[in-house]
């Protein structure tokens, strides 16, 4: 869940970053999935650092 939650958070904040910069269409798309992967990999490592802790 924590990787899900992260990557739709990533991806509205590229969204709203390719906004503020005046991007195109494409560059909202290319920004929202660019920030989706690279918070959805940060959720992934909590992810998995959570559940080493835990165990």
């Amino acid at each position: 869940m924590i990787v899900l939650a992260m990557a739709l958070i990533g991806a509205v904040l590229g969204g709203l970053t390719a906004r503020k910069r005046n991007g195109t269409r494409a560059d909202i798309a290319q920004y929202a999935v660019g920030y989706a992967i690279a918070f959805g990999l940060a959720g992934m490592v909590a992810t998995l650092v959570i559940h080493r802790v835990m165990v």
